[in-house]
């Protein structure tokens, strides 16, 4: 075993779950082998505590990256930040000019709220959005968080969630009394949705404006007029979506405004700083209710986050990454096509994933980490794109990922069986207890 999984092994009887994030779980990836520490990263390199050099070919910090990791701008204004130092008894004046910032992007928004995680900012979102429409009930689409107000739709009436991201999540620990306050429903189906705002005195609908696939039959502009009409609070949640094909909401690309909208992930490309930006009349009941952290008046964050805005329009990094995901896309779909096997391709080009349509596809998915690790790749069946990704990085990627899909296809001709070329366990699904 390498140190990475070696202080793994310590990590897990330090540390509930081994991990903070539950999406950088090895179990995730590859259970007993995959490097889980890093000493450096840059560019889209990532060096493992062994020293090995290894490209990113997969989830870039979970999406916070897409100008690459250690952006050099971005990097020197927060080092600047650091000399000057990040906290003190007075505020920091880089809050005031990041909102500036993100109004003037969103010229429908008035005010913003900022906190440094994306759970932070849907929770704070959640609590305005209730004060201000004066109703505790809840629908929602997509994940949206940790937190008690959205784990509770588990307690409804089953994994309720199980639609939204991550199967399997426990609502234990979150109070029973908040059973039907959340009320999830599916993307582009609308009568589903109405259905619950008929009959669940809905004051709030929160949702992602796509994940895997986009709106059919002008669902966002019904959503938006049902909010209307109903005098509901309409928030998106573009934590994970926003810049990925526009400077600011992907929902701009659908001409539709929302009442408030949460920004996150790459915003800070690594720091951390998430958004929450909305329509005065929404916004200022976050003065009749308490909200309120320390460090959400650190100065790194928005610094970072200020620098990152300025490389992302200069470069038009939207343009970018969307355009090599796009070629990852296809890249996948021809290996696929040429070695006779069944995948389906999901999610925004700049931040995709892909899944074989076969009863063994967590295997194929194990053993394709498994030998891309070998071969000095971290990669998945998912691909976050970055700047600093090359159409020779994706060649490179290609060519040691043909042999493997043909190893696939052999498996699936029953010539081979998968289990006899894994390493250790097949990796987890959903969301599970670790031993």
């Amino acid at each position: 075993m390498g140190k990475g999984q070696e202080l793994y092994k310590k990590a897990k009887k330090l540390i509930p779950g081994g991990t903070m994030l539950f999406s950088k779980r090895p179990e995730m990836f590859l259970p007993d082998h995959w490097p889980s520490y890093f000493s450096k990263a840059k560019g889209c390199k990532v060096w493992d505590l062994d020293g090995k050099e290894l490209l990113d070919m997969s989830i870039m910090g979970i999406g916070t990256n897409s100008l690459g990791y250690g952006n050099e701008e971005v990097d020197a204004a927060v080092l600047e930040t650091v000399k000057k130092g990040n906290i003190s008894s007075l505020n920091c004046p880089e809050e005031v000019y990041l909102a500036e910032k993100l109004i003037e992007m969103n010229p429908w928004a008035d005010m913003v709220r900022f906190a440094r995680t994306g759970g932070e900012a849907n929770s704070i979102a959640i609590r305005i959005a209730r004060a201000a429409s004066g109703k505790d009930n809840v629908a929602i689409c997509g994940y949206h968080g940790w937190h008690d107000w959205y784990l509770s739709a588990n307690h409804n009436g089953g994994d309720d969630l199980s639609g939204h991201l991550i199967p399997g999540l426990s609502p234990k620990g979150v109070p029973k009394n908040l059973r039907n306050t959340v009320f999830p429903f599916h993307y582009n189906k609308y009568e589903e949705l109405l259905d619950i705002v008929e009959n669940n005195n809905i004051g709030v609908i929160k949702m992602e404006v796509l994940r895997n696939f986009g709106p059919e039959d002008n669902f966002l502009q019904k959503v938006r007029d049902l909010a209307t009409q109903k005098n509901i609070v309409l928030i998106f949640d573009e934590c994970s979506s926003g810049f990925r094909e526009t400077f600011g909401g992907i929902f701009q690309k659908f001409n539709i405004e929302p009442d408030m909208v949460m920004f996150g992930k790459t915003i800070g490309n690594g720091y951390a700083l998430t958004a929450v930006v909305g329509k005065r009349s929404v916004m200022e009941a976050a003065q009749d209710t308490f909200i309120s952290s320390t460090f959400w008046t650190e100065r790194i964050g928005p610094t970072a986050a200020l620098a990152t805005l300025k490389v992302m329009e200069r470069e038009k990094s939207w343009e970018k990454i969307t355009e090599t995901g796009i070629k990852m896309q296809k890249g996948w779909m021809n290996l696929a096509q040429a070695n006779h096997l069944n995948i389906t391709i999901s999610g925004i080009p700049a931040m995709t994933t892909y899944g074989f349509n076969y009863d063994n596809a967590a295997a194929y998915k194990t053993y394709i980490i498994q030998e891309m690790l070998k071969k000095g790749f971290l990669a998945s069946t998912h691909f976050f794109a970055s700047t600093q990704h090359n159409d020779d990085h994706l060649d490179l990627y290609f060519d040691a990922l043909s042999d493997i899909y043909h190893i696939i296809y052999k498996c699936e001709s029953d010539a081979i069986d998968i289990s006899s070329l894994l390493d250790g366990p097949v990796c987890h699904s959903g969301f599970k207890r670790l031993n």
